[in-house]
Formats: structure tokens, C-alpha cells, sequence
């Protein structure tokens, strides 16, 4: 850390170069965005390879690192002591929501299929006191939507919009923040404006959700299961806090890893948790049926979007998306060709080192997609260092992520287009699809926050 301090802090000030410092010997979630998230949600430090930080300059204010440390096991554990302690009407009703690129792990870790793992996860949290338990590809759904709606749009005006072009997706946290604090205007025009599917989900859960049950906001804590730690820092976001009721959309995030170290720290066995299956957000009774979204590992936004542009633009029906590796794995390219013409041209760009060349292109004005699907960690989400890190630190485990991309490709892919139960909720929940309850509850707007030192210019990617 000194070294680091030394050779770097005189370009800082006292404040702006601890952070960094700490940023940089702490290490990141490796999805990039800070290294100071990981050290608070921890209480330890690990370490990283420089390639995988941000440069963001002055990591975290002191209000973030403030609530980003409330995002812990310890929180979730007195919300649920003072539940036993206090009178009835003051308890509060945890929900749990589980990301589904989380549920691999918990099948590789327990030597289960993801549906019986989920059953166990759920058995689990329900014997500490949740009450209910989601998963959240209903959120992902309405996100993959909204996206596929606001490309066609932008497309349409690309000749008269400058910034409609490139389309760069909303989902990860890490390329967000990098955007808003480094990139500023060059980029955040062109981020979608989609809610990722943590936040539609804090929507589902503390208004829909909470009206059904008749209960106010702030009676519900809503816990969030995920894959990468950078999601604690998406979800104290001030466009996600409702000051009138004091209470925010997610109210804490933990990483798969946190929820199993908790499991292991109980002496929780395979055989131990009862299997008790997800709740329905609509109230529906029977198992919820686990189903995913297409894609590497991720959310799927490019390949959902890509056959929806391909149809509703140019009356093509695509099938199967073929991969072309530009880079490296995490560089690919996908193209619709018709008569020996582009039609379409998007890019999958995964890990900070492949977005440093998206970056320089852009500033050259050299990127001829029309989309992009950005991820901060290499290999998506199922890389999250929530979950995918090895145990001696510092590195993904890959045979652990090969098994939970395993996992995850086992599971059955449903078009969210298909999906009863969002059409439903588009109706009684949105009052529709092009309604400004569903533009205010699945949008948000990414701000330029740029700061003056940015970016050391001795540092190389």
C-alpha cells in the first residue's frame, strides 16, 4: 500500500489518493468498479490484478462506504433479532430475491441439479426468518423488454441522434459506474435506459408486491442474492431511495458466497435445509418452473435483442446466433446479413481490458455496432467474484465457473415474450406497456459525475 501510495498519491490529494491506494491494493470485485466495496462487505484484504481497476479516482465518498457497509450479514441478522424482540406491529417482513446467475453455485456446491439447489437455498433462508423467497427472472424479463423496445427506438431516430447510436446495455453495475465517473458524455447518452433486473425487482417486491400483501414499503427489507459485489453499490443509488418513506427498492445485497459462508458458519449440511419451493410474486400456488434467459452466463440482452431487431426491423427470423472471436472469448461480434449486406452489427464485450479498447474506438469514433453488450466481469456474471473466486484469493476458479455454466445451460430458455405472468403484470401492475408508470417504475436516467483526475496517465491496460 505504501508503495503504491508513493509511487501514485502525489497526483491526489490526502483523501482521493487513500482511496485509490486502497482501491488498488484492496482489489475490485474484478467486475471493476471498486475495490473498496469488496473490503467493506469482507473486512479483508485480498489480492488483484491491476488490469481489473478502474482508475476512478477517489473510489468511494464516505456516505457510500457508510451504506455500503450496512449491506452485510450482520444488518440482515439484527433485522432479524429485532423481529424476535419487538412488538408485532413493528416487525418487519423479509424478502429474499435470488439472482439466477446465483443458483449455479449453490448446485455446484451442493452436488444438485439448480432446481433442487434452489429448493435448498430457499429452505435455508426461509428457517432464518425470510418469509418469502423470489427469483428474479420475471425482473430480468421486464429488462430484456424494455431493452428490445428502446433499441428499435433509437434506431429509428439514428439519423437525426447522434448519441442513439451505439446502444451500450444497463445491467452491470461496474460499467455503469465507470461510465458516469470516467467516460461521462462520450458514453452514458448512449446507456440504455433500462433498470437492471436487481432494480425492477426492488420495484416488484416493495410496490406490487407489498400493495398485494397490504403492507407499506418500509415494512418490507428486501434482500438481494447476487453474483458480484458491485451490485451493493448499485443498490444505495439515490434514484432507488424513497425519502418520503425512508426506504429503498433493494435494502442490502449479499453475494452468493456470503449467503453459503453463513451456511457454512451454521454447519448447514446438504441433507440439513428443508426443500421448500419459490414463492410466485403473483401469489400463485405450485412450484415456480426455473427457466433462463439466452446467453453466455448472463442476462442474454444481446442475443434477445439482436432476433427481436432482426424481426421487427427487417421481417427476419434468426434462430441461432453465431460468435465470432475478435480479441479473445470475451470480444465477440455478432452480424445479420442479407444479399451480401450488414443489416446488423452488435458486440459482446466482457472485462475491463477489452473495455478499454471499446473505449479508445469510441474516442476515435471507430465502433460499428449499433449495440453493445457490456459486462465489467470476464466471462459474465457467472464470474462474479461474489461467487466465482478461488479460495486462496485473488483469481477466478475457473473449473468452478465451467461447472456453473454447466449448470446454468441446463436449465430451459423461455422468451420473455411468452411469459404469461409479464404480461399480467403489465396490465394490473404498469396499466401497460407504454404507460408513465411503466416508463418511471423500468427506466432511469445515468448522469455524467466526472471527475478532475480520472485516469493516471502512466497507467497502461
Amino acid at each position: 500500500l505504501l508503495n503504491v501510495y508513493k509511487h501514485i498519491g502525489p497526483k491526489y490529494n490526502h483523501a482521493q489518493g487513500f482511496f485509490f491506494c486502497c482501491f488498488v491494493c484492496f482489489g475490485p470485485s474484478h467486475s471493476g468498479t471498486l475495490g473498496a466495496v469488496r473490503c467493506l462487505a469482507q473486512g479483508h484484504i485480498s489480492s488483484l490484478l491491476l488490469s481489473a481497476c478502474l482508475s476512478c479516482d477517489g473510489c468511494l465518498t464516505e456516505e457510500e462506504s457508510l451504506k455500503i457497509s450496512q449491506q452485510s450479514l450482520q444488518e440482515v441478522e439484527r433485522v432479524l433479532a429485532l423481529n424476535k424482540k419487538c412488538d408485532v406491529s413493528k416487525h418487519k417482513v423479509l424478502v429474499a430475491s435470488i439472482c439466477p446467475q446465483s443458483l449455479p453455485f449453490f448446485a455446484v456446491k451442493f452436488g444438485l441439479d439448480v432446481t433442487e439447489a434452489a429448493h435448498k437455498l430457499c429452505g435455508f433462508l426461509k428457517s432464518l426468518g425470510v418469509q418469502y423467497v423470489f427469483d428474479t427472472t420475471l425482473a430480468a424479463g421486464f429488462s430484456i423488454l424494455e431493452s428490445q423496445k428502446e433499441f428499435i427506438q433509437r434506431y429509428r431516430r439514428r439519423h437525426h441522434d447522434t448519441h442513439a447510436m451505439p446502444m451500450f446495455t444497463s445491467s452491470c453495475p461496474g460499467w455503469i459506474r465507470y461510465s458516469e465517473r470516467v467516460l461521462g458524455s462520450l458514453v452514458t447518452p448512449h446507456i440504455c435506459t433500462a433498470r437492471s433486473p436487481q432494480q425492477i425487482m426492488g420495484c416488484l417486491v416493495k410496490d406490487y408486491f407489498s400493495k398485494q400483501q397490504k403492507l407499506s414499503p418500509e415494512k418490507v427489507y428486501h434482500v438481494l442474492v447476487a453474483p458480484c459485489f458491485d451490485k451493493k453499490l448499485e443498490a444505495v443509488r439515490e434514484e432507488f431511495y424513497n425519502s418520503l418513506l425512508e426506504t429503498r427498492d433493494v435494502d442490502c445485497v449479499l453475494t452468493s458466497g456470503e449467503i453459503y459462508c453463513l451456511m457454512e458458519q451454521r454447519k448447514v449440511s446438504v441433507e440439513g435445509p428443508d426443500s421448500v419451493p419459490l414463492d410466485h410474486v403473483l401469489g400463485e400456488a405450485g412450484d415456480v418452473a426455473l427457466v433462463r434467459h439466452e446467453g453466455r452466463g448472463s442476462e442474454g440482452f444481446l442475443e434477445h435483442i439482436f432476433k427481436h431487431a432482426a424481426k421487427e426491423l427487417f421481417g427476419l427470423d434468426v434462430h441461432e446466433i453465431t460468435y465470432k472471436n475478435l480479441r479473445n472469448r470475451d470480444f465477440q461480434e455478432v452480424t445479420l446479413e442479407r444479399d451480401g449486406e450488414t443489416l446488423l452489427q452488435f458486440a459482446a464485450v466482457y472485462g475491463f481490458r477489452n473495455i478499454q479498447t471499446l473505449v479508445h474506438r469510441m474516442r476515435k469514433g471507430r465502433v460499428p455496432y449499433q449495440l453493445v453488450e457490456v459486462l465489467s466481469c470476464p466471462g459474465g456474471c457467472l464470474s462474479g467474484r461474489g461467487q466465482a473466486e478461488s479460495e486462496a484469493g485473488g483469481r477466478v476458479d475457473k473449473a468452478l465457473v465451467q461447472q456453473m455454466e454447466e449448470a446454468y445451460s441446463s436449465l430451459p430458455v423461455r422468451l420473455p415474450e411468452v411469459n404469461p405472468a409479464l404480461h399480467t403484470l403489465y396490465q394490473d401492475w404498469l396499466q401497460g406497456q407504454d404507460s408513465s408508470q411503466a416508463s418511471a417504475l423500468l427506466h432511469t436516467q445515468y448522469r455524467n459525475q466526472t471527475q478532475s483526475h480520472t485516469q493516471p496517465p502512466h497507467m497502461q491496460w
